[in-house]
């Protein structure tokens, strides 16, 4: 493996500087989505809208800060502007408002949460063909170089220069391979993360606007 990295010459170094960063990302992004999936939000919400029913703010409010994820954390703010401004606040529908308001202006920060580092994996989905593609280039130059330098072709001068060529244009694609695809599945996790904060806020905005609060 050594001598294959060393063959590709100078372009494997920003080729590997790139992988190293697009594992890095996949391993962190991969771990946080694991830790969310195990989070049963219907249950979650179910609990909370039932301490609800009961007037039971403060409880709702703890076990949705004992919950961790971007979900429990949007419903977290729902429950805090629900106990800041239920006293001041004569209608339910206008109570319900405030806290849609507030739940998603949070959600924006909660989703920003999520997707964190996905900007990594793209720019390396799409530097790491380029960069190959220059490995290309200079392999290529370089081999040209050898045979103007040898005043004839040379098969051994010649297969160096293409040697570098081919190794830095695939190291450029597995990379670029490793990075895209896990940057695909990452984004449709996201949307199924960001799906569940609208349902939460649409549940609990409804509930809002269809009950009264115990005094």
């Amino acid at each position: 493996m050594l001598e294959i990295i060393l063959k590709g010459r100078i372009m494997m170094v920003p080729l590997i500087a790139c992988s190293i960063m697009a594992i890095a990302v996949l391993i962190d992004r991969y771990l946080a989505f694991r830790k969310h999936q195990r989070i049963d939000t219907r249950s979650l919400r179910a609990k909370v809208l039932s301490l609800l029913e009961k007037g039971e703010i403060e409880e709702a409010a703890n076990l949705c800060a004992q919950t961790p994820g971007p979900v429990p954390a949007v419903l977290l703010v729902g429950m805090q502007t629900i106990a800041k401004h239920r006293r001041h606040v004569d209608r339910k529908d206008a109570l319900a408002v405030v806290v849609k308001e507030a739940m998603q202006d949070y959600s924006l920060h909660a989703m920003g949460a999520v997707e964190k580092r996905f900007g990594v994996l793209s720019t390396v989905g799409n530097a790491a063909p380029l960069l190959g593609m220059t490995g290309t280039v200079t392999g290529m130059i370089n081999s040209f170089a050898q045979i103007a330098d040898a005043g004839g072709i040379q098969i051994a001068d010649v297969a160096v220069g293409i040697s570098e060529a081919l190794i830095t244009t695939a190291a450029g694609l597995i990379i670029a391979l490793v990075a895209v695809i896990p940057y695909n599945w990452f984004t449709a996790r996201a949307d199924e993360v960001n799906l569940d904060i609208e349902e939460t806020t649409s549940e609990l905005v409804d509930f809002l606007a269809t009950r009264d609060l115990p005094a």
